[in-house]
């Protein structure tokens, strides 16, 4: 929901119909402008709309049967899941919609991106953390009960 009123405000600010204007936030650092990414993650497979709209659903699917019991079983897998389902529903949305995501946020060295992206980034780092901390878990508690026997 943030996702698209975030793009909404993009599109009426900074779009070709508002002269599409750059909007400098922190001078050398961070800029906000318009971009129509028709392809995935850094630009890759420009043009492949339908395909991309598709390969995010079905990894939205997978997610959500992959790590439902993980979901489950803590709050910050919980989390981690919603940001990157969230994220990639609000990009698909985008494609369905527009037929390209608008990616607005432009910083140096790295391609411009929106808050869906940073949405789905920040869950992928979480579920990192929480899968590391689960096995750490398990290590210990195996460890455990080969000491009691």
């Amino acid at each position: 929901m943030v996702d698209q009123i975030s793009k909404t405000l993009v599109v009426a600010t900074l779009g070709p119909s508002a002269g599409g204007r750059t909007l400098e936030l922190i001078p050398g650092v961070l800029w906000l402008l318009y971009v129509e990414n028709t392809g995935a993650a850094f630009g890759l497979f420009q043009g492949r709309n339908p395909v991309l709209a598709a390969v995010a659903l079905v990894i939205v699917l997978l997610l959500a049967i992959w790590f439902r019991a993980l979901a489950a079983a803590t709050p910050w897998g919980a989390l981690a899941l919603g940001l990157q389902i969230g994220g990639a529903l609000g990009n698909v949305v985008d494609r369905l919609r527009h037929g390209f995501v608008i990616d607005f946020i432009d910083v140096p060295f790295w391609p411009t991106f929106n808050l869906a992206d940073s949405a789905i980034t920040i869950g992928v780092a979480i579920l990192l953390v929480v899968l590391v901390r689960s096995d750490a878990q398990r290590a210990s508690q195996a460890e455990q009960q080969d000491g009691r026997r």
